[in-house]
């Protein structure tokens, strides 16, 4: 039985000639029957590409065999299976249910925060980033500073809405609603106030969090940390039995995640207050909002950001 697979990765560094690692990484996909979403820049790569077990494996390998990719940071998870009536040579178990179509493009940064140029990277990756902690590591330096009274804070490096689902044990979450909002929010000062305790930052997969370390670091953060691996390692790690708590948002068609069946629900309907994990782009098409909304008020009626609502409603 096909087996479907979603693979979450990056590496920082040097590439000479992105394009050329464009063309490539396309023509590879595509011959495996691989969808997904890959971005390549100056800095290096950032991708998920999902599809059946054994083209994903292949993939994997056939990246690693380039030099620059040969310590590719790597993720695996389940995937929600192949569609099979879209069958072809390439992929004779179907393509992946997870995504719609195969995006492979070149920009100024593999992860949009808006600055580029702060970006230090050589051979061995992000230059003047936190310190990485494995999650055995994080549960060490969380029971380390406990006994000293110096408590852990913990600082979310994903979009806030991601965060209304699942998050660490009494993380700061910024109000931000894209990664490009966080060099300003910590030119604000807003967070000057942790510049002399020990912050640990966490993303998803750790590729948000090594660049928002080194921005912490650049703007005086004295001790800073990252999650190496992000949450997905963690959930790996400790499953549900650790300092995370709930589910974990992602950016295809699964919307989310759990690493156990006891995973907590702890996002609430912005409509009933409902607890649920379900998350729902604004019916308004043109907005990108996701909210959090239950089965029945879903069904009950389309859901609507504060900025469209009275247009959907109409």
């Amino acid at each position: 039985m096909a087996v479907s697979k979603v693979l979450l990765y990056y590496a920082f560094t040097p590439l000479a000639d992105p394009d050329a690692i464009r063309l490539w990484q396309r023509d590879l996909c595509e011959s495996l029957g691989l969808r997904g979403r890959i971005l390549i820049s100056k800095h290096g790569i950032n991708g998920t590409v999902g599809g059946e077990l054994g083209a994903v494996k292949k993939y994997l390998r056939k990246t690693r065999d380039y030099p620059a990719f040969k310590h590719l940071d790597v993720k695996w998870s389940e995937g929600s299976g192949l569609d099979s009536s879209q069958s072809y040579p390439q992929a004779p178990h179907g393509v992946s249910l997870d995504f719609p179509k195969l995006v492979v493009k070149v920009r100024d940064e593999i992860v949009s925060f808006g600055a580029p140029e702060e970006l230090l990277v050589d051979e061995t990756g992000v230059r003047g980033g936190g310190t990485k902690l494995t999650p055995a590591e994080l549960h060490e330096l969380v029971e380390a500073k406990a006994k000293t009274g110096d408590d852990v804070v913990f600082f979310d490096g994903r979009n806030s809405f991601e965060a209304e689902i699942g998050r660490f044990e009494g993380a700061i979450v910024p109000n931000v609603s894209n990664t490009r909002e966080f060099a300003a929010v910590l030119d604000s000062g807003a967070y000057d106030h942790l510049k002399g305790r020990p912050v640990v930052t966490y993303c998803t997969g750790g590729i948000r969090c090594e660049v928002l370390s080194s921005l912490m670091t650049s703007r005086g953060f004295g001790e800073v940390y990252q999650l190496d691996g992000g949450i997905v390692r963690y959930g790996e790690t400790f499953g549900d039995s650790g300092l995370w708590n709930g589910s974990l948002y992602v950016f295809d068609n699964r919307v989310s995640i759990d690493f156990t069946p006891d995973a907590a629900v702890i996002g609430e309907c912005h409509r009933c207050g409902a607890s649920t994990k379900r998350m729902q782009n604004c019916a308004e098409v043109s907005c990108r909002t996701q909210l959090v909304i239950c089965d029945a008020c879903a069904e009950a009626q389309p859901p609507a950001c504060a900025e469209h609502a009275s247009i959907v409603a109409a």
